[in-house]
């Protein structure tokens, strides 16, 4: 039977025969080295199995397999042109298509007509931003509206029977549309009947005149101050100028300035006092009467008649005009 110092022993010899092998082992694989290059694949043949491969030496490519085609020169193509920065390039179509049609050049708009005396001068921004109100003369561009040789030569014919003294002038343009394009210029409103001073007007507001004196101002007169006789002389304050509206700076132009407008500041009479144009809206004797009633008549023979109480531009005066309105409308205060 073993002892226990036998069986020690023979466990020590087992574990140092196992690191032994341990040691031997590890040296063999340390000292292993792998081979330079690895198996290359080799071309498939047409037929036949696959054969072994050919070693190569070091450092050695392997030949392009025989069935391999080898790359095509790049043929040499030219670069298009860039066209000229001004000249835009030929559209690109299809092939098969046809190239689309050239649009054809459009005709010049045609503008309606111009009006009769041609165009307005051009406002400037800061004259279009203005209401009218604000507006100078020098702003407002103007013209001088032209008159019918026909329609002077009836207005004419009736002023010469009407007995009214009176003679042709040049024609008037004062700039800014300040002007007569037929003016003439009368001495006696009626026969025996001055107009002082002489009054440069239009023809349709000497008619007026005269109409308004002969079918109204002298009945009123006859009926109201008998006793101061014949009327004799008509004084006017005011026919052609050129200005806006009650000498204003900015607004709208005065019919005085285109001759359709004359201002009547008294009547002298061959007796007693001129009777002056004055207010007399209160006024009780035959004179306020007087004046009233060849106010309101006014109105009939002129399309605006202004008189002392209508403003204080006008105190002293009638203020009697032409001027065409729409509609016929007329203006009388």
């Amino acid at each position: 039977m073993p002892s226990a110092i036998d069986t020690r022993e023979s466990d020590a010899l087992r574990k140092l025969s196992i690191l032994a092998i341990l040691l031997a082992a590890t040296a063999f694989l340390a000292g292993a080295r792998l081979p330079p290059h690895g198996p290359l694949p080799q071309p498939r043949p047409d037929t036949g199995a696959a054969t072994s491969p050919t070693p190569l030496p070091d450092n050695t490519e392997p030949p392009a397999p025989a069935d391999v085609p080898a790359p095509q020169p790049k043929p040499d193509v030219k670069e298009p042109e860039t066209p000229a920065a001004d000249q835009p390039s030929a559209p690109q179509t299809e092939p098969g298509k046809s190239e689309p049609a050239k649009p054809e050049p459009a005709e010049p708009m045609q503008g309606p007509p111009l009006p009769p005396g041609g165009l307005k001068s051009p406002q400037t921004p800061a004259e279009e931003n203005k209401p009218p109100a604000e507006q100078t003369l020098e702003e407002q561009h103007l013209t001088i509206e032209p008159e019918s040789d026909t329609e002077h030569a009836v207005c004419t014919a009736e002023l010469r029977a009407l007995g009214v003294v009176f003679k042709d002038t040049p024609r008037i343009d004062d700039g800014n549309g300040c002007g007569i394009d037929k003016p003439i210029i009368v001495s006696e409103v009626l026969p025996g009947i001055a107009l002082k001073p002489e009054a440069t007007i239009r023809c349709p507001a000497a008619l007026a005149l005269a109409r308004w004196l002969k079918d109204s101002v002298i009945p009123a007169a006859s009926a109201a101050l008998p006793e101061q006789r014949r009327l004799t002389t008509v004084n006017q304050a005011t026919s052609y100028m050129c200005r806006l509206r009650n000498g204003a700076e900015t607004g709208k132009i005065s019919e005085h300035a285109r001759g359709n407008a004359i201002d009547i500041a008294s009547f002298h009479f061959e007796k007693g006092e001129d009777v002056a144009v004055r207010s007399r809206r209160e006024d009780p004797t035959l004179t306020g009467a007087f004046q009233r009633t060849v106010s309101a008549a006014g109105c009939i023979y002129f399309t605006t008649v202004l008189d002392p109480e209508s403003d204080a531009a006008h105190e002293t005066h009638f203020h009697l005009d032409v001027m065409e309105r729409k509609g016929g409308y007329r203006y009388c205060h």
